[in-house]
């Protein structure tokens, strides 16, 4: 906690750590879990990275996204000198951190809808949720269990609807399948790419 005092050390950190695939049962675990088993999935990484950073007098808070597919995102977010940013682990390379440079949350939110389509998911909502207020005297920081508390308080949070267009839609799921097909990877390069922090070493070429 001590060595990690900003949002980008925490994202690098983050990145150094396997993606959590669960692969003996489904897990959340707190920041003091994480360590222990050195992996995190997408809540587990927001959830220490709000633990690290709320002992740099950074908010506990996190974004939440709702989508189509159910399959669900949450991200550690904050607010720096010139705007918005976010820290955050994910199967997908569009769907880790980004510079605080973004003007409100939801244009934070915003610069996820494209990275998030692939062959089932879109963005429907996000909510913006500080863990301090939301979870009360709930143990999420450093207990040694699950931590199933925080998601079933997160999937209660009323979200803030995300409207698009369906051509839009469809037109980026067909590339998306296009590009998988030929590349047999996940892309990288979408527009806002300069906004994005680095990317875990899996992602780059």
């Amino acid at each position: 906690m001590e060595r990690l005092r900003t949002p980008l050390a925490v994202q690098r950190w983050l990145n150094s750590l396997p993606y959590n695939n669960e692969p003996h049962g489904e897990t959340l675990r707190s920041f003091r879990g994480v360590v222990r088993h050195g992996a995190a999935h997408c809540l587990e990484a927001a959830l220490s990275a709000a633990v690290i950073l709320e002992q740099h007098r950074y908010p506990p808070l996190v974004l939440s996204f709702e989508s189509i597919d159910l399959l669900d995102h949450v991200i550690f977010v904050y607010r720096g000198a010139r705007g918005w940013g976010s820290v955050a682990r994910s199967r997908d390379p569009g769907l880790h951190g980004r510079k605080p440079v973004f003007a409100t949350p939801r244009a934070l939110a915003l610069s996820y809808f494209d990275p998030y389509v692939d062959f089932t998911g879109r963005v429907t909502g996000y909510a913006v949720v500080d863990l301090a207020a939301a979870m009360g005297d709930y143990e999420w920081r450093l207990a040694a269990t699950n931590v199933w508390k925080v998601e079933r308080v997160l999937l209660d949070y009323p979200h803030r609807p995300i409207r698009s267009s369906d051509a839009r839609v469809a037109r980026l799921r067909a590339w998306y399948r296009a590009f998988r097909t030929r590349h047999g990877r996940k892309p990288v390069d979408y527009r806002g790419r300069a906004r994005w922090t680095p990317l875990p070493s899996e992602f780059r070429d």
